[in-house]
């Protein structure tokens, strides 16, 4: 155990165990809901180093903790070689600068699979319709009532809520514009588009 405190709180393992322990403390912040996960986004490319693809504070979190890890273990092994002086001070720089390359290595491998549980696409939403036609699924449409059939940008269809206000006639099958989105009744309000307007008394 002594052994293992004093490489961790020796050169080069220092570095990383101090960064370590923000990152635990960062990630403990995360669990309780006071720090998001994607608080570094906007302020750090990783992409040039390759790590991009997942969050920043997953990436350096990684890179952290396999830095941390490779520093340790080179630091124990010197240790235990009994080296002392200058060759000793010269491989101690090397062991951080091997364990900062090791890092970057697995981190960069880890990266690629991880990537997959971040999608750069944000996921589909209501308001994504605002400004699409739709097609009218029921006999009629008012303020209390009325379904249609709308066209996502994937191609894949979807039947949403409508409903309108005004004297405008929609009947099934007639064409209408989807122009704004209530959150609290989760419907749409649809104005007559295209041939529809003829449709007017």
């Amino acid at each position: 155990m002594a052994e293992f405190l004093q490489a961790a709180a020796g050169f080069p393992t220092v570095l990383f165990t101090s960064a370590l322990l923000v990152v635990i403390g960062f990630w403990l912040l995360v669990l309780t809901g006071v720090a998001d996960p994607d608080s570094f986004d906007a302020d750090v490319d990783t992409d040039a180093a390759g790590l991009g693809g997942v969050p920043v504070s997953v990436a350096a979190s990684l890179l952290i903790a396999f830095g941390w890890f490779g520093s340790l273990a080179g630091s124990v092994l010197l240790a235990r070689a009994g080296l002392a002086g200058l060759p000793f001070h010269l491989l101690r720089v090397a062991v951080l600068a091997a364990s900062l390359f090791l890092s970057w290595w697995v981190t960069r491998a880890l990266v690629r699979p991880l990537a997959k549980l971040f999608p750069d696409e944000p996921g589909p939403s209501r308001q994504d319709f605002i400004g699409m036609t739709c097609t009218i699924r029921t006999g009629r449409v008012d303020e209390d009532f009325g379904q249609a059939e709308v066209v996502a940008g994937d191609g894949s269809t979807a039947v949403v809520q409508v409903r309108k206000s005004g004297s405008d006639l929609l009947a099934l099958g007639s064409t209408g514009l989807l122009y704004a989105y209530d959150d609290t009744g989760e419907f749409f309000w649809v104005a007559p588009y295209g041939n529809a307007l003829d449709l007017r008394g």
